[in-house]
Protein backbone atom coordinates (compact mmCIF):
# COMPACT_ATOMS: atom_id res chain seq x y z
CA UNK A 1 0.00 0.00 0.00
CA UNK A 2 2.84 2.50 1.09
CA UNK A 3 4.49 1.48 -2.60
CA UNK A 4 1.68 2.64 -4.47
CA UNK A 5 0.93 5.41 -2.47
CA UNK A 6 4.77 6.52 -3.76
CA UNK A 7 4.07 5.93 -7.08
CA UNK A 8 0.66 7.98 -7.30
CA UNK A 9 2.60 10.67 -4.91
CA UNK A 10 4.37 14.15 -6.65
CA UNK A 11 7.51 12.70 -4.86
CA UNK A 12 7.87 9.97 -7.74
CA UNK A 13 6.81 12.50 -10.92
CA UNK A 14 9.72 14.93 -9.43
CA UNK A 15 11.71 11.67 -8.97
CA UNK A 16 11.65 10.63 -12.68
CA UNK A 17 11.90 14.29 -13.78
CA UNK A 18 15.16 14.89 -12.09
CA UNK A 19 16.23 10.95 -13.55
CA UNK A 20 15.33 12.63 -16.94
CA UNK A 21 17.05 15.30 -16.31
CA UNK A 22 20.12 13.90 -14.87
CA UNK A 23 20.19 10.85 -17.79
CA UNK A 24 20.23 13.89 -20.56
CA UNK A 25 23.09 15.72 -18.95
CA UNK A 26 25.12 12.20 -18.72
CA UNK A 27 24.92 11.61 -22.33
CA UNK A 28 25.41 15.00 -23.28
CA UNK A 29 28.61 14.65 -20.84
CA UNK A 30 29.25 11.58 -22.99
CA UNK A 31 28.97 12.79 -25.89
CA UNK A 32 31.10 15.73 -25.39
CA UNK A 33 33.97 13.31 -23.97
CA UNK A 34 33.51 11.17 -27.19
CA UNK A 35 33.81 14.22 -29.22
CA UNK A 36 37.03 15.36 -26.92
CA UNK A 37 38.65 11.79 -27.95
CA UNK A 38 38.20 12.40 -31.49
CA UNK A 39 39.53 15.66 -31.15
CA UNK A 40 42.70 14.52 -29.21
CA UNK A 41 42.91 11.71 -30.90
CA UNK A 42 43.05 14.04 -34.13
CA UNK A 43 45.76 15.94 -32.19
CA UNK A 44 48.16 13.46 -31.22
CA UNK A 45 48.37 11.95 -34.96
CA UNK A 46 48.85 15.62 -36.20
CA UNK A 47 51.52 15.39 -33.18
CA UNK A 48 53.24 12.19 -34.24
CA UNK A 49 53.47 13.48 -37.62
CA UNK A 50 54.80 16.28 -36.16
CA UNK A 51 57.11 15.04 -34.61
CA UNK A 52 58.47 12.43 -37.30
CA UNK A 53 58.43 14.82 -40.13
CA UNK A 54 60.64 16.90 -38.13
CA UNK A 55 62.76 13.87 -36.80
CA UNK A 56 63.45 13.23 -40.44
CA UNK A 57 64.13 17.43 -41.40
CA UNK A 58 66.76 17.10 -38.71
CA UNK A 59 68.61 14.06 -40.12
CA UNK A 60 68.13 15.69 -43.58
CA UNK A 61 70.47 18.56 -42.16
CA UNK A 62 72.53 16.57 -41.13
CA UNK A 63 72.81 14.33 -44.48
CA UNK A 64 73.46 17.75 -45.86
CA UNK A 65 75.92 18.88 -43.92
CA UNK A 66 77.74 15.53 -44.57
CA UNK A 67 77.15 15.68 -48.31
CA UNK A 68 78.83 19.14 -48.14
CA UNK A 69 82.11 17.82 -46.47
CA UNK A 70 82.57 15.21 -48.92
CA UNK A 71 82.44 17.38 -51.74
CA UNK A 72 84.60 19.59 -49.95
CA UNK A 73 87.04 16.50 -49.25
CA UNK A 74 86.90 15.64 -52.88
CA UNK A 75 87.17 18.96 -55.08
CA UNK A 76 88.51 20.94 -52.38
CA UNK A 77 86.04 23.78 -53.72
CA UNK A 78 84.77 25.43 -50.80
CA UNK A 79 81.34 26.48 -52.42
CA UNK A 80 80.64 22.92 -51.06
CA UNK A 81 80.90 23.70 -47.71
CA UNK A 82 77.59 25.90 -48.36
CA UNK A 83 75.39 22.93 -46.74
CA UNK A 84 77.65 22.24 -44.12
CA UNK A 85 77.94 25.65 -42.44
CA UNK A 86 74.11 26.23 -43.53
CA UNK A 87 72.85 23.09 -41.77
CA UNK A 88 74.44 24.10 -38.24
CA UNK A 89 71.57 26.76 -37.38
CA UNK A 90 69.10 24.67 -38.97
CA UNK A 91 69.77 21.71 -36.91
CA UNK A 92 69.78 23.40 -33.80
CA UNK A 93 66.34 25.01 -34.99
CA UNK A 94 65.22 21.91 -35.92
CA UNK A 95 66.08 20.47 -32.62
CA UNK A 96 64.60 22.96 -30.38
CA UNK A 97 61.30 22.08 -32.49
CA UNK A 98 61.47 18.24 -31.57
CA UNK A 99 62.19 19.22 -28.09
CA UNK A 100 58.94 21.19 -27.95
CA UNK A 101 57.15 18.66 -29.34
CA UNK A 102 58.54 15.92 -26.77
CA UNK A 103 57.77 17.85 -23.68
CA UNK A 104 56.44 15.86 -21.08
CA UNK A 105 56.90 12.66 -23.07
CA UNK A 106 60.22 11.04 -20.65
CA UNK A 107 60.70 8.28 -23.35
CA UNK A 108 61.31 10.96 -26.13
CA UNK A 109 62.92 13.08 -23.90
CA UNK A 110 65.52 10.52 -22.99
CA UNK A 111 65.91 9.78 -26.41
CA UNK A 112 66.35 13.57 -27.03
CA UNK A 113 68.96 13.71 -25.33
CA UNK A 114 71.11 10.81 -26.29
CA UNK A 115 70.38 12.54 -29.94
CA UNK A 116 71.17 15.78 -29.14
CA UNK A 117 74.79 13.74 -27.74
CA UNK A 118 75.25 11.99 -31.00
CA UNK A 119 74.57 15.27 -33.12
CA UNK A 120 77.29 17.09 -31.14
CA UNK A 121 79.62 14.09 -31.65
CA UNK A 122 79.15 14.25 -35.20
CA UNK A 123 79.49 17.63 -36.02
CA UNK A 124 82.50 17.59 -33.82
CA UNK A 125 84.16 14.78 -36.16
CA UNK A 126 83.19 16.93 -39.23
CA UNK A 127 85.18 20.09 -38.31
CA UNK A 128 87.63 18.21 -36.99
CA UNK A 129 87.70 15.90 -40.97
CA UNK A 130 87.51 19.51 -42.38
CA UNK A 131 90.25 20.69 -40.45
CA UNK A 132 92.61 17.61 -41.27
CA UNK A 133 91.77 17.69 -44.84
CA UNK A 134 93.35 20.99 -45.27
CA UNK A 135 96.95 19.68 -44.53
CA UNK A 136 96.28 16.05 -45.75
CA UNK A 137 95.60 13.84 -48.62
CA UNK A 138 92.22 11.63 -48.73
CA UNK A 139 94.38 8.50 -47.85
CA UNK A 140 95.78 9.79 -45.07
CA UNK A 141 95.68 7.69 -42.38
CA UNK A 142 94.11 9.78 -39.32
CA UNK A 143 91.75 11.23 -41.72
CA UNK A 144 90.64 7.85 -42.25
CA UNK A 145 90.27 7.09 -39.11
CA UNK A 146 88.26 10.39 -38.35
CA UNK A 147 85.99 9.76 -41.12
CA UNK A 148 85.36 6.31 -40.42
CA UNK A 149 84.19 7.82 -36.75
CA UNK A 150 82.32 10.08 -38.45
CA UNK A 151 80.52 7.42 -40.18
CA UNK A 152 79.61 5.32 -37.08
CA UNK A 153 78.08 8.69 -35.07
CA UNK A 154 75.79 9.37 -37.91
CA UNK A 155 74.93 5.54 -38.10
CA UNK A 156 73.78 6.20 -34.22
CA UNK A 157 72.24 9.27 -35.03
CA UNK A 158 69.94 7.59 -37.89
CA UNK A 159 69.41 4.81 -35.25
CA UNK A 160 68.09 7.37 -32.79
CA UNK A 161 66.22 8.70 -35.09
CA UNK A 162 64.61 5.72 -35.87
CA UNK A 163 64.34 4.54 -32.43
CA UNK A 164 61.87 7.94 -31.89
CA UNK A 165 60.16 7.93 -35.00
CA UNK A 166 59.44 3.78 -33.73
CA UNK A 167 58.42 5.03 -30.34
CA UNK A 168 55.76 7.68 -32.15
CA UNK A 169 54.05 5.06 -33.88
CA UNK A 170 53.92 2.58 -31.11
CA UNK A 171 51.94 5.08 -29.12
CA UNK A 172 50.38 6.60 -32.11
CA UNK A 173 48.97 2.71 -32.40
CA UNK A 174 48.05 2.67 -28.47
CA UNK A 175 46.05 5.48 -28.87
CA UNK A 176 44.24 4.45 -31.90
CA UNK A 177 43.39 1.11 -29.91
CA UNK A 178 41.81 3.10 -26.54
CA UNK A 179 39.98 5.22 -29.00
CA UNK A 180 38.36 2.61 -30.88
CA UNK A 181 37.24 0.45 -27.83
CA UNK A 182 36.02 3.75 -26.86
CA UNK A 183 33.82 4.24 -29.86
CA UNK A 184 32.63 0.77 -29.67
CA UNK A 185 30.97 1.58 -26.53
CA UNK A 186 29.83 4.41 -26.53
CA UNK A 187 26.92 4.04 -29.32
CA UNK A 188 25.61 1.44 -27.00
CA UNK A 189 25.81 3.47 -23.95
CA UNK A 190 24.58 6.29 -25.22
CA UNK A 191 21.72 4.22 -26.75
CA UNK A 192 20.82 2.16 -23.65
CA UNK A 193 21.20 6.31 -21.47
CA UNK A 194 18.85 7.43 -24.26
CA UNK A 195 16.39 4.49 -24.44
CA UNK A 196 15.94 4.69 -20.39
CA UNK A 197 16.26 8.71 -20.47
CA UNK A 198 12.98 8.22 -23.54
CA UNK A 199 10.84 5.27 -21.49
CA UNK A 200 11.33 7.90 -17.85
CA UNK A 201 10.17 10.69 -20.23
CA UNK A 202 7.22 8.49 -21.45
CA UNK A 203 6.44 7.81 -17.59
CA UNK A 204 6.70 10.94 -16.80
CA UNK A 205 4.01 12.33 -19.50
CA UNK A 206 1.85 9.35 -19.17
CA UNK A 207 1.53 10.35 -15.26
CA UNK A 208 1.23 14.28 -16.15
CA UNK A 209 -1.41 13.56 -18.50
CA UNK A 210 -3.40 11.81 -15.57
CA UNK A 211 -2.27 14.35 -13.26
CA UNK A 212 -3.70 17.25 -15.10
CA UNK A 213 -6.96 15.02 -15.93
CA UNK A 214 -7.25 14.71 -12.16
CA UNK A 215 -6.19 18.11 -11.69
CA UNK A 216 -8.90 18.70 -14.12
CA UNK A 217 -11.62 17.12 -12.34
CA UNK A 218 -10.73 18.47 -8.94
CA UNK A 219 -10.80 21.60 -10.11
CA UNK A 220 -14.69 21.06 -11.29
CA UNK A 221 -15.04 19.76 -8.01
CA UNK A 222 -13.47 22.80 -6.20
CA UNK A 223 -15.66 24.81 -8.56
CA UNK A 224 -19.03 22.96 -7.01
CA UNK A 225 -17.69 23.61 -3.40
CA UNK A 226 -17.28 26.90 -3.79
CA UNK A 227 -20.38 28.02 -4.96
CA UNK A 228 -21.59 25.22 -2.28
CA UNK A 229 -19.45 27.50 0.30
CA UNK A 230 -20.86 30.48 -1.13
CA UNK A 231 -24.29 29.03 -1.12
CA UNK A 232 -23.89 27.71 2.75
CA UNK A 233 -22.09 31.57 3.72
CA UNK A 234 -25.63 32.87 2.80
CA UNK A 235 -27.66 30.70 4.26
CA UNK A 236 -25.74 30.41 7.81
CA UNK A 237 -25.51 34.49 7.21
CA UNK A 238 -21.52 34.35 8.07
CA UNK A 239 -18.76 34.88 5.64
CA UNK A 240 -14.85 33.78 5.47
CA UNK A 241 -11.41 35.59 5.47
CA UNK A 242 -8.18 35.55 5.23
CA UNK A 243 -4.95 37.50 6.36
CA UNK A 244 -1.41 37.16 5.28
CA UNK A 245 0.72 37.79 8.38
CA UNK A 246 3.97 39.14 6.51
CA UNK A 247 2.20 41.36 3.68
CA UNK A 248 -0.74 42.47 5.71
CA UNK A 249 -3.28 41.90 2.77
CA UNK A 250 -6.99 40.88 3.54
CA UNK A 251 -9.07 38.62 1.30
CA UNK A 252 -12.64 38.33 1.75
CA UNK A 253 -15.78 36.51 0.48
CA UNK A 254 -18.64 37.61 -1.34
CA UNK A 255 -20.82 36.99 1.51
CA UNK A 256 -18.58 39.66 4.08
CA UNK A 257 -19.78 42.54 1.67
CA UNK A 258 -23.03 41.12 1.51
CA UNK A 259 -23.52 41.20 5.48
CA UNK A 260 -22.29 44.88 5.33
CA UNK A 261 -24.79 45.48 2.62
CA UNK A 262 -22.50 46.59 -0.12
CA UNK A 263 -21.62 44.58 -3.75
CA UNK A 264 -19.31 41.22 -3.84
CA UNK A 265 -15.42 43.00 -4.09
CA UNK A 266 -16.44 46.65 -3.83
CA UNK A 267 -13.99 47.73 -1.62
CA UNK A 268 -10.29 46.24 -1.77
CA UNK A 269 -8.53 48.34 1.20
CA UNK A 270 -8.97 45.04 3.55
CA UNK A 271 -9.48 45.91 7.22
CA UNK A 272 -9.16 49.33 6.58
CA UNK A 273 -12.02 50.14 4.76
CA UNK A 274 -13.87 47.17 6.75
CA UNK A 275 -13.40 49.30 9.89
CA UNK A 276 -15.56 52.07 8.22
CA UNK A 277 -18.44 49.80 8.80
CA UNK A 278 -16.98 48.86 12.93
CA UNK A 279 -18.49 50.73 15.54
CA UNK A 280 -16.77 53.35 16.88
CA UNK A 281 -16.56 51.86 20.30
CA UNK A 282 -15.60 48.49 19.02
CA UNK A 283 -12.59 49.57 17.40
CA UNK A 284 -10.14 48.72 19.42
CA UNK A 285 -11.20 45.03 19.25
CA UNK A 286 -9.31 45.17 15.95
CA UNK A 287 -6.37 46.42 17.16
CA UNK A 288 -3.25 44.14 17.40
CA UNK A 289 -5.43 41.32 15.57
CA UNK A 290 -1.95 40.08 14.06
CA UNK A 291 0.17 39.41 17.49
CA UNK A 292 -1.18 40.39 20.97
CA UNK A 293 -4.52 39.20 20.26
CA UNK A 294 -3.85 35.71 19.12
CA UNK A 295 -3.32 32.65 21.57
CA UNK A 296 -1.23 29.63 20.76
CA UNK A 297 -2.40 30.37 16.68
CA UNK A 298 -5.79 30.92 17.43
CA UNK A 299 -7.74 34.29 17.23
CA UNK A 300 -10.07 33.91 20.10
CA UNK A 301 -14.05 34.56 19.51
CA UNK A 302 -15.10 38.12 19.69
CA UNK A 303 -18.48 40.28 19.05
CA UNK A 304 -18.47 43.97 17.65
CA UNK A 305 -20.98 46.31 16.37
CA UNK A 306 -21.54 47.19 12.82
CA UNK A 307 -23.34 49.84 11.18
CA UNK A 308 -24.07 48.63 8.11
CA UNK A 309 -24.45 50.80 4.72
CA UNK A 310 -28.25 51.24 5.39
CA UNK A 311 -27.29 52.47 8.88
CA UNK A 312 -28.92 49.35 10.82
CA UNK A 313 -27.21 47.73 13.76
CA UNK A 314 -25.84 45.01 13.45
CA UNK A 315 -23.78 42.29 15.62
CA UNK A 316 -21.21 40.40 14.22
CA UNK A 317 -18.92 37.77 15.86
CA UNK A 318 -15.01 36.97 14.29
CA UNK A 319 -12.95 34.30 15.17
CA UNK A 320 -10.00 32.61 13.45
CA UNK A 321 -6.70 30.42 13.23
CA UNK A 322 -3.12 30.80 11.82
CA UNK A 323 -2.02 28.38 8.98
CA UNK A 324 1.08 27.77 7.56
CA UNK A 325 0.70 27.23 3.69
CA UNK A 326 3.66 25.02 1.80
CA UNK A 327 5.60 28.73 0.77
CA UNK A 328 6.10 29.13 4.31
CA UNK A 329 3.93 32.13 4.77
CA UNK A 330 1.47 32.42 7.59
CA UNK A 331 -2.15 32.99 6.80
CA UNK A 332 -4.63 33.45 9.32
CA UNK A 333 -8.12 32.49 8.59
CA UNK A 334 -11.12 33.05 10.02
CA UNK A 335 -15.28 33.50 9.68
CA UNK A 336 -17.16 36.21 10.40
CA UNK A 337 -20.72 35.38 11.39
CA UNK A 338 -23.71 37.92 11.49
CA UNK A 339 -25.33 37.24 15.40
CA UNK A 340 -27.53 39.64 15.32
CA UNK A 341 -30.84 37.46 16.47
CA UNK A 342 -28.73 35.51 18.96
CA UNK A 343 -27.44 38.88 20.55
CA UNK A 344 -31.05 40.52 20.48
CA UNK A 345 -32.56 36.88 21.89
CA UNK A 346 -29.44 37.06 24.71
CA UNK A 347 -30.30 40.65 25.58
CA UNK A 348 -33.90 39.78 25.85
CA UNK A 349 -33.42 36.46 27.83
CA UNK A 350 -31.20 38.19 30.13
CA UNK A 351 -33.78 40.82 31.06
CA UNK A 352 -36.46 38.51 31.38
CA UNK A 353 -34.07 36.84 33.68
CA UNK A 354 -33.65 39.77 35.83
CA UNK A 355 -37.05 40.13 35.91
CA UNK A 356 -38.09 37.19 36.66
CA UNK A 357 -35.60 36.99 39.69
CA UNK A 358 -37.11 40.14 41.04
CA UNK A 359 -39.91 38.74 40.22
CA UNK A 360 -39.27 35.28 42.19
CA UNK A 361 -37.63 37.52 45.18
CA UNK A 362 -40.95 39.71 45.18
CA UNK A 363 -43.03 36.25 45.29
CA UNK A 364 -40.55 34.62 48.05
CA UNK A 365 -40.73 37.68 50.08
CA UNK A 366 -44.43 38.27 49.80
CA UNK A 367 -44.68 34.35 50.50
CA UNK A 368 -42.87 34.66 53.68
CA UNK A 369 -44.22 38.05 55.07
CA UNK A 370 -47.94 36.65 54.55
CA UNK A 371 -46.74 33.48 56.38
CA UNK A 372 -45.97 35.20 59.20
CA UNK A 373 -48.73 37.85 58.93
CA UNK A 374 -51.31 35.00 59.22
CA UNK A 375 -49.88 33.43 62.50
CA UNK A 376 -50.94 36.45 64.38
CA UNK A 377 -54.89 36.56 63.25
CA UNK A 378 -54.65 32.55 63.32
CA UNK A 379 -53.27 33.07 67.01
CA UNK A 380 -56.17 34.89 67.99
CA UNK A 381 -58.83 32.59 66.11
CA UNK A 382 -57.52 29.62 68.17
CA UNK A 383 -57.34 32.04 71.70
CA UNK A 384 -61.16 32.78 71.26
CA UNK A 385 -62.28 29.10 69.79
CA UNK A 386 -60.14 28.06 72.92
CA UNK A 387 -62.38 30.37 75.06
CA UNK A 388 -65.48 29.48 73.55
CA UNK A 389 -65.22 26.00 73.67
CA UNK A 390 -64.26 26.45 77.62
CA UNK A 391 -66.45 28.62 79.16
CA UNK A 392 -69.69 28.85 76.27
CA UNK A 393 -69.46 24.82 74.65
CA UNK A 394 -72.23 23.39 77.00
CA UNK A 395 -75.02 26.21 75.86
CA UNK A 396 -74.41 25.79 72.33
CA UNK A 397 -76.35 23.71 70.61
CA UNK A 398 -75.55 20.53 68.58
CA UNK A 399 -75.05 22.44 65.58
CA UNK A 400 -73.34 25.06 67.19
CA UNK A 401 -70.86 22.08 68.96
CA UNK A 402 -69.82 20.59 65.20
CA UNK A 403 -69.03 24.45 63.71
CA UNK A 404 -66.43 24.98 66.96
CA UNK A 405 -65.49 21.16 65.76
CA UNK A 406 -65.21 22.10 62.15
CA UNK A 407 -63.55 25.33 63.31
CA UNK A 408 -60.69 23.71 65.57
CA UNK A 409 -59.98 21.30 62.37
CA UNK A 410 -59.64 23.69 60.26
CA UNK A 411 -57.62 26.31 62.38
CA UNK A 412 -55.31 23.50 62.50
CA UNK A 413 -54.69 22.99 58.84
CA UNK A 414 -54.42 26.37 58.61
CA UNK A 415 -51.45 26.24 60.95
CA UNK A 416 -50.01 23.13 59.14
CA UNK A 417 -50.20 25.07 55.57
CA UNK A 418 -48.51 28.12 56.93
CA UNK A 419 -45.39 26.22 58.62
CA UNK A 420 -45.21 24.00 55.48
CA UNK A 421 -45.02 27.22 53.37
CA UNK A 422 -42.78 28.41 55.58
CA UNK A 423 -40.49 25.51 55.10
CA UNK A 424 -40.81 25.86 51.29
CA UNK A 425 -40.28 29.53 51.31
CA UNK A 426 -37.02 28.67 53.30
CA UNK A 427 -36.13 26.36 51.20
CA UNK A 428 -36.02 28.63 47.77
CA UNK A 429 -34.11 31.31 49.41
CA UNK A 430 -30.82 31.96 47.85
CA UNK A 431 -28.29 32.16 50.92
CA UNK A 432 -27.05 28.88 50.54
CA UNK A 433 -24.08 28.21 53.58
CA UNK A 434 -23.12 24.93 52.73
CA UNK A 435 -20.66 22.84 55.88
CA UNK A 436 -19.23 19.68 55.97
CA UNK A 437 -21.34 17.61 58.52
CA UNK A 438 -21.86 13.81 59.26
CA UNK A 439 -25.23 13.01 57.86
CA UNK A 440 -26.28 10.61 60.59
CA UNK A 441 -26.11 13.51 62.85
CA UNK A 442 -28.84 15.06 61.21
CA UNK A 443 -30.46 11.91 60.87
CA UNK A 444 -31.09 11.41 64.42
CA UNK A 445 -32.36 15.16 64.71
CA UNK A 446 -34.24 14.89 62.53
CA UNK A 447 -35.91 11.42 64.61
CA UNK A 448 -35.65 13.50 67.48
CA UNK A 449 -38.10 16.22 66.11
CA UNK A 450 -40.09 12.90 65.36
CA UNK A 451 -39.95 11.60 68.15
CA UNK A 452 -43.27 11.80 69.29
CA UNK A 453 -44.81 10.51 66.06
CA UNK A 454 -42.31 7.95 66.05
CA UNK A 455 -43.67 6.60 69.51
CA UNK A 456 -47.16 7.09 68.78
CA UNK A 457 -46.80 4.88 65.56
CA UNK A 458 -44.66 2.32 67.36
CA UNK A 459 -42.35 2.84 64.44
CA UNK A 460 -39.29 1.29 64.11
CA UNK A 461 -36.31 2.95 62.13
CA UNK A 462 -33.10 1.10 60.82
CA UNK A 463 -30.38 3.19 59.17
CA UNK A 464 -27.00 1.98 58.40
CA UNK A 465 -24.26 4.79 58.70
CA UNK A 466 -24.26 7.54 56.62
CA UNK A 467 -21.41 9.75 54.86
CA UNK A 468 -20.18 12.83 55.57
CA UNK A 469 -21.14 15.42 53.21
CA UNK A 470 -20.50 18.87 52.67
CA UNK A 471 -24.13 20.36 52.58
CA UNK A 472 -26.88 22.96 53.88
CA UNK A 473 -27.42 21.28 57.76
CA UNK A 474 -30.76 22.65 58.12
CA UNK A 475 -32.18 21.74 54.46
CA UNK A 476 -30.64 17.88 55.13
CA UNK A 477 -31.97 17.66 58.17
CA UNK A 478 -36.04 19.15 57.07
CA UNK A 479 -35.23 16.69 54.22
CA UNK A 480 -34.92 13.61 56.64
CA UNK A 481 -37.82 15.20 58.52
CA UNK A 482 -40.06 14.90 55.89
CA UNK A 483 -39.63 11.74 54.27
CA UNK A 484 -39.64 9.54 57.38
CA UNK A 485 -42.94 11.80 58.34
CA UNK A 486 -44.49 10.81 54.77
CA UNK A 487 -43.66 7.29 55.78
CA UNK A 488 -45.52 7.53 59.10
CA UNK A 489 -48.27 9.44 57.79
CA UNK A 490 -49.03 6.89 55.41
CA UNK A 491 -48.72 3.90 57.50
CA UNK A 492 -51.11 1.04 57.52
CA UNK A 493 -53.59 0.77 60.56
CA UNK A 494 -52.58 -1.99 62.81
CA UNK A 495 -49.31 -2.62 61.55
CA UNK A 496 -45.89 -1.54 62.59
CA UNK A 497 -44.46 1.09 60.16
CA UNK A 498 -41.01 -0.45 59.17
CA UNK A 499 -38.36 2.08 57.95
CA UNK A 500 -35.25 0.86 56.44
CA UNK A 501 -32.92 3.88 55.57
CA UNK A 502 -29.34 2.83 53.63
CA UNK A 503 -26.72 4.54 52.02
CA UNK A 504 -23.59 3.87 49.38
CA UNK A 505 -21.50 5.69 46.79
CA UNK A 506 -22.09 5.15 43.15
CA UNK A 507 -20.86 6.52 39.64
CA UNK A 508 -23.27 7.71 37.41
CA UNK A 509 -22.97 5.89 34.56
CA UNK A 510 -24.11 2.29 36.58
CA UNK A 511 -27.20 3.87 37.87
CA UNK A 512 -30.28 3.96 35.07
CA UNK A 513 -32.43 6.82 37.12
CA UNK A 514 -30.06 9.61 37.07
CA UNK A 515 -30.57 10.94 33.32
CA UNK A 516 -26.83 12.83 33.67
CA UNK A 517 -24.81 9.78 31.95
CA UNK A 518 -21.06 10.87 33.35
CA UNK A 519 -18.55 9.26 35.17
CA UNK A 520 -19.72 11.76 38.27
CA UNK A 521 -19.66 10.08 41.69
CA UNK A 522 -23.18 10.88 43.37
CA UNK A 523 -24.15 9.23 47.61
CA UNK A 524 -27.21 7.15 47.27
CA UNK A 525 -29.49 7.04 49.79
CA UNK A 526 -32.99 5.12 49.77
CA UNK A 527 -36.01 5.43 52.49
CA UNK A 528 -37.84 2.57 52.07
CA UNK A 529 -41.42 1.59 54.26
CA UNK A 530 -43.94 -0.87 54.57
CA UNK A 531 -47.16 1.67 53.93
CA UNK A 532 -49.96 1.55 51.63
CA UNK A 533 -47.78 2.82 48.73
CA UNK A 534 -48.90 4.51 45.19
CA UNK A 535 -49.59 3.92 42.15
CA UNK A 536 -46.27 4.04 39.93
CA UNK A 537 -47.60 6.47 37.59
CA UNK A 538 -47.78 8.97 40.33
CA UNK A 539 -44.39 8.88 41.16
CA UNK A 540 -43.67 12.16 39.87
CA UNK A 541 -47.12 14.17 40.65
CA UNK A 542 -46.34 13.69 44.00
CA UNK A 543 -43.21 15.64 44.28
CA UNK A 544 -45.55 19.02 42.44
CA UNK A 545 -46.56 21.62 45.03
CA UNK A 546 -50.25 21.21 46.98
CA UNK A 547 -50.42 17.79 44.85
CA UNK A 548 -52.59 15.06 47.22
CA UNK A 549 -52.95 11.77 46.72
CA UNK A 550 -55.30 11.23 49.34
CA UNK A 551 -58.18 12.89 50.62
CA UNK A 552 -57.99 15.53 53.10
CA UNK A 553 -60.27 13.69 55.22
CA UNK A 554 -58.47 10.28 55.11
CA UNK A 555 -54.93 11.59 55.56
CA UNK A 556 -53.83 15.15 57.09
CA UNK A 557 -51.59 17.51 54.81
CA UNK A 558 -50.72 20.26 52.43
CA UNK A 559 -48.79 18.57 49.27
CA UNK A 560 -46.33 20.72 50.25
CA UNK A 561 -43.35 17.95 52.17
CA UNK A 562 -42.27 16.18 49.26
CA UNK A 563 -42.51 19.59 47.10
CA UNK A 564 -39.98 20.57 49.55
CA UNK A 565 -37.82 17.92 49.53
CA UNK A 566 -37.30 17.73 45.70
CA UNK A 567 -36.66 21.74 45.93
CA UNK A 568 -33.54 20.88 48.59
CA UNK A 569 -32.03 18.03 46.53
CA UNK A 570 -32.18 20.20 43.85
CA UNK A 571 -30.39 23.19 45.88
CA UNK A 572 -27.59 20.09 46.50
CA UNK A 573 -27.52 18.88 42.60
CA UNK A 574 -28.85 15.96 43.16
CA UNK A 575 -32.31 14.03 42.31
CA UNK A 576 -34.75 12.26 44.06
CA UNK A 577 -37.01 9.52 42.48
CA UNK A 578 -40.17 7.87 44.17
CA UNK A 579 -41.30 4.51 43.70
CA UNK A 580 -44.49 2.99 45.09
CA UNK A 581 -46.37 -0.42 44.83
CA UNK A 582 -50.12 -0.32 46.14
CA UNK A 583 -50.58 -1.64 50.00
CA UNK A 584 -47.05 -2.63 49.68
CA UNK A 585 -44.99 0.24 50.72
CA UNK A 586 -42.67 3.24 49.03
CA UNK A 587 -39.24 3.78 48.29
CA UNK A 588 -37.42 7.30 47.67
CA UNK A 589 -33.90 7.47 46.42
CA UNK A 590 -32.02 10.04 46.58
CA UNK A 591 -28.80 11.26 44.71
CA UNK A 592 -26.67 13.96 46.35
CA UNK A 593 -23.79 14.80 44.35
CA UNK A 594 -20.13 13.84 46.13
CA UNK A 595 -19.18 17.69 44.48
CA UNK A 596 -21.35 19.49 46.70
Amino acid sequence: MKLNAFYKSPIFLKSIFVVSIFAIFFISAVTFKHINLLNNSSKWVNHSYDVNLELERLFSYLKDSETGQRGFLITKDSTFLEPYLSSKEKIDRSFKIVKSYTKNDPAQENNLRKLQLYISKRQNYLSKTLHLSLNRKLDDKKLKEQLIIGKHTMDSVRSQVNSMILLEKKNLKLRELSYKDTIKVTPIFIYVTLLITLVLISISYIRITRDLEKLQLSNNRLTVLNESSNLAEIVGSFGSWQLNIDSHEYTFSDNIYRLLGCEPQSFKNGQEDFLKYVHSEDKSYFEGITSDRLEKDNLPPFTYRIIAKDKKLLYFRTTGRIVTNKSGQKILIGTTSDVTEEVLASLSLEQQNIELEASNKELLAFNYVASHDLQEPLRKIQTFISRLSDKEYDHLSDNGKEYITRIHSSVDRMRILIDDLLQYSRANKTEKVFEKVNLSDLLENAKFDLAQSIEEKNAEIESEKLPKMTVIPFQIQQLFINLIGNSLKYSKENITPKIKISSKKVVALEEDLIPKKTKDKFYKITFEDNGIGFEQEYAEKIFILFNRLHNKNEYAGTGIGLAICKKIVENHKGYIFAEGKPKEGSKFTIYLSDDC
